[in-house]
């Protein structure tokens, strides 16, 4: 029998944030959108600037009426849902809503789940160090970001792009904190590689969300 708390869970996520802004980051750098931050992450990366988003349990439930209802409001039609690590949540329901009201469908996750559900517009894949992805992202990701913290970092950045599919872009972006000392060493090596893009945090720049 299917508990109260169960019910909830399946008909409701928990939203640390939402809010209407640009795209900072990767291809879609520059475009209106309304990202959606769900609560929960196991990855633990050190140098996450939303650590609040670990705990799942720290962040009202809302339903997806409720959720997709806010997103309608604003005249950019693509949402972007982030984390903490959101396929951590079932999210097919979600994303059918999402495209039942007219919006885009688009996701940024480190790949480490079991399952990637939902139906995605485009998929993000930014793994992370400090736990393995799950290898059947690979060929569902649209893009490859990958945060460069230390030189050793291109080496590792490497071994993913080996694995993805031919048409996924590859993106390096330098980790915030350090890019007066990495940003030059990224901008020399696309220029080596051109293969890669450079995807720089332009919402941080111009102080916006």
């Amino acid at each position: 029998m299917t508990t109260i708390e169960e019910t909830i869970k399946a008909t409701t996520l928990p939203v640390m944030e939402a809010f209407y802004t640009l795209q900072g980051e990767g291809y879609y750098q520059g475009k209106a959108a309304y990202f959606i931050r769900l609560g929960g992450c196991d990855v633990g990366c050190h140098w996450c600037d939303v650590k609040e988003s670990w705990d799942v349990n720290a962040h009202p439930r809302l339903t997806l009426d409720e959720i997709v209802a806010e997103a309608a409001k604003y005249p950019g039609k693509l949402a972007v849902i982030t984390g903490g690590e959101p396929l951590m949540h079932q999210l097919d329901e979600l994303t059918n809503a999402l495209h039942n009201a007219g919006i885009q469908t688009n996701i940024e996750t480190s790949g480490v789940c079991e399952a990637v559900t939902g139906y995605w517009d485009w998929i993000c894949f930014s793994p992370k160090k400090f736990k393995a992805p799950n290898p059947a992202i690979f060929e569902k990701a649209h893009e490859l970001k990958v945060v460069i913290f230390h030189p050793s970092d291109f080496e590792w950045a490497e071994s993913y792009a080996a694995q993805m599919a031919p048409e996924c872009l590859l993106y390096l972006q330098p980790e915030w904190s350090k890019s007066e000392t990495i940003l030059p060493l990224i901008i020399e090596y696309i220029k080596d590689n051109p293969k890669w893009r450079i995807s720089l945090q332009v919402h941080k720049f111009m102080n916006i969300p």
